[in-house]
């Protein structure tokens, strides 16, 4: 008999509420759950066309090795897990703990809740510090800008109602980075409504009640403009201001340059439509602005994340003493939630823990930037990182100067990835380790939770929570297993001993550590007791309900400390001199005439998968303005070359009217390896065309992966030809 059973979609961090139907132990069916009170059945493509991969027969089931030929054999669990302990713990033996790194994707966050507390803990008992993450790579500067402006111990007044929401290269109505729900529902209770800033006219773009078209890269211009008139025009808020914040005239005199007709001049939009912004933002008593990839990849993320953070404190879009707090995070550990009318001054954001040994690089409040891990790899020398573990992540798609990090990745003595496909990364590995899928596991909506604190807009904006059974078992026969469970067999065959923290590891606030037995694997009701545990609603609680809502853990904003003198700081020196050193667009040069930005695809997430929706090709192609697209003598799917200064790669190139002409843009993590995939079977790497050292953000240490001057040269129409072109 087929059954439907509540469940969540950890596919992205929308987490939408599903019903699944199974049958026996068969998952047939995903679709959006319309008894569900925060997602009222909405779900994507993405998640709906997931269910294909519980089956396909591309899905990895045993693990597998490399063997000196190259070639690869199915190996017990077991027989990996002893091999793997055995390589890595004589290389730290030898070398030193600081020689295992340990690199973690997007899936490391979503699957699972317990994943990064057991990435956490196993680092921490090696004794390394060489953990990397693909957040490092995104948008870093969001957790930065916290160190240089401070950190408001309430949250904003974005939870529920907010008049006015900014979208700053970022399409939530696509990519589902923005608050949880039902994307056209959320940000059609703005009543002031949407302003977008982004080169493409995006789906979001297409619902703005006001639209801005820059060049890419000129971001921190048009809001630098933005806080200048709303200064100027009086439209902070002054009482907040005077109670809580400092820097205000050095802030008033950095953006004094950036007048309309400046910024007009800068970022090649309406001098009349920056003045507009100003004042629809401003005018708003809540609201709030989100920076996206787009924005945060251009070179200048934290500097824009700054003035972000900073539009937001002069607004006074802050909660105040006596508000109610509507959602309170109801399984996030209590201690990490606060809600008090209070600033912390700034703190250290980056250049501090051990330095890394490349491009003076250290660690920053968004960890350590991955894209250095090549040159840690490749670099001889004491410290040189000679074993990887990678979980969750796809880093032979997702780091920049993609020809270095594949070599590096090769090069490695030992090298280890959890996977549920064969994908670029695990294409390299000595080890591929089967992983389970979120429907073979229980689950919780602790990650949404997590993101309420990571920045503003982002999170549920109600007190719901959410616990889902594991579905079905894995395969008959299979050997996969989950990301933490994995770990903890690896650390308890190293003769190593965990501490778990509740939450998101030892990052979150307050917590405490539970030792773990070594002697025998937890069960997951033992994980799920470890990672809630201080919730303000117990997660046995959301787990006998499955799904709810708990306004009882709304609470007031409490006053400040008596006595209490921190403030904001909206004039910080370094983001200040950061601003004045920005160069806005760069004139076209030349020889790379047009600007590669990024975007997301509205049916792929991350890394491709086998099982995407019908009828949606397997390869991203090249968004091109008809105009370009006649100006270099191509159509619409013509196969070309996109070139930069560093490399060059093949795309089929599509005509495009919502891209600003002279912009072009592509989906990151397509493309396989180099040269050794097909463009129409597998894309073009994006990440080629970068470089992880010749523009960067100085603090995250983030490369430009956006925003990346090239020019397009003619291969061959499609029509002519359907033969493998390999990358340059």
């Amino acid at each position: 008999m087929t059954h439907s059973k509540r469940s969540i979609c950890r596919l992205c961090t929308n987490y939408c509420g599903v019903k699944v139907d199974v049958e026996g132990n068969r998952l047939l069916r995903v679709i959006g759950d319309d008894e569900n009170p925060v997602y009222q059945g909405y779900t994507c493509p993405k998640g709906r066309a997931h269910a294909a991969l519980y089956e396909h027969p591309e899905r990895l089931l045993q693990p597998l090795k490399r063997l000196a030929d190259g070639s690869r054999v199915e190996v017990s669990l077991d027989q990996a897990l002893d091999e793997i302990a055995a390589k890595f713990a004589g290389i730290v033996d030898v070398h030193g703990p600081r020689s295992l790194a340990l690199y973690f994707g997007t899936f490391a966050f979503l699957d699972h809740p317990a994943n990064v507390s057991f990435i956490d803990g196993f680092m921490t008992a090696v004794g390394s510090k060489m953990l990397f993450n693909s957040s490092s790579l995104d948008q870093p500067g969001k957790l930065l800008a916290k160190g240089f402006l401070g950190t408001w111990l309430a949250p904003s007044r974005d939870a529920s109602s907010p008049e006015v929401v900014l979208f700053v290269g970022a399409n939530p109505l696509v990519s589902h980075i923005g608050p949880v729900g039902v994307p056209k529902d959320v940000y059609g209770r703005a009543p002031k409504g949407i302003i977008v800033i982004d080169p493409r006219r995006t789906e979001t773009a297409s619902k703005a009640r006001l639209y801005l078209q820059p060049w890419p890269g000129t971001d921190y211009a048009i809001l630098a403009g933005i806080i200048r008139i709303i200064l100027a025009e009086g439209l902070a808020d002054r009482e907040f201001i005077s109670d809580n914040v400092t820097g205000v005239d050095e802030l008033r005199t950095a953006v004094e340059p950036f007048t309309p007709d400046r910024v007009s001049e800068l970022a090649g939009v309406a001098a009349a439509d920056v003045v507009a912004a100003a004042r629809m933002y401003g005018s708003a008593r809540s609201g709030y602005a989100f920076a996206g990839t787009g924005a945060n990849m251009t070179g200048w993320g934290t500097l824009v994340e700054y003035l972000i953070a900073v539009l937001h404190t002069i607004c006074g879009h802050w909660m105040r003493e006596g508000e109610v707090v509507a959602n309170d995070a109801p399984i996030m550990p209590r201690y990490a939630t606060t809600a008090k009318a209070q600033a912390i001054p700034p703190y250290p954001a980056y250049d501090f823990g051990e330095p890394l040994r490349v491009r003076g690089f250290s660690e920053t409040l968004a960890g350590y930037q991955a894209a250095a891990l090549p040159d840690e790899i490749l670099m001889p020398g004491e410290g040189q990182v000679r074993a990887l573990l990678c979980t969750g992540g796809n880093p032979a798609g997702s780091l920049p100067s993609h020809l270095k990090a594949v070599e590096a990745l090769r090069s490695l003595e030992a090298f280890v990835t959890v996977d549920v496909q064969m994908s670029a990364t695990a294409r390299l590995a000595d080890y591929v380790i089967p992983a389970k899928l979120p429907y073979e596991m229980p689950g919780s909506t602790l990650y949404t939770d997590f993101a309420t604190m990571y920045a503003t807009g982002l999170g549920c904006m109600q007190p719901y929570a959410q616990y889902t059974d594991a579905l079905v078992d894995p395969p008959p026969g299979s050997s996969v297993v989950s990301q933490w469970e994995f770990i903890y067999l690896l650390a308890q065959r190293m003769g190593l001993k965990l501490e778990i923290f509740p939450g998101f590891g030892s990052g979150t606030p307050g917590g405490r550590a539970t030792v773990i037995d070594m002697n025998q694997i937890p069960t997951e009701e033992q994980i799920f007791d470890i990672v809630h545990a201080g919730s303000r609603v117990s997660w046995r609680e959301v787990r006998d309900a499955q799904m709810g809502l708990w306004p009882q853990t709304c609470r007031v904003v409490e006053p400040k400390d008596p006595g209490w003198t921190g403030r904001l700081d909206v004039g910080n020196q370094e983001m200040l001199a950061e601003l004045s050193a920005a160069t806005g667009h760069p004139t076209v040069d030349a020889q790379y005439p047009l600007h590669l930005v990024s975007r997301r695809m509205a049916k792929v997430m991350n890394t491709p998968t086998p099982a995407r929706p019908p009828k949606t090709p397997a390869y991203n192609w090249l968004n091109v303005h008809p105009e370009d697209l006649a100006r270099h003598g191509l159509a619409s799917e013509d196969i070309a070359e996109i070139v930069s200064a560093e490399s060059a790669v093949t795309c089929v190139v599509k005509a495009d009217d919502t891209m600003r002409p002279g912009v072009v843009s592509m989906t990151h993590m397509f493309g396989g390896l180099p040269n050794d995939h097909d463009v129409i079977r597998d894309g073009s790497s994006v990440n080629q065309l970068t470089s992880d050292d010749d523009v960067y953000d100085r603090f995250s240490g983030q490369p430009r992966m956006s925003n990346v001057p090239v020019r397009l040269r003619t291969c061959f129409a499609t029509g002519e030809s359907r033969q493998s072109v390999d990358s340059k």
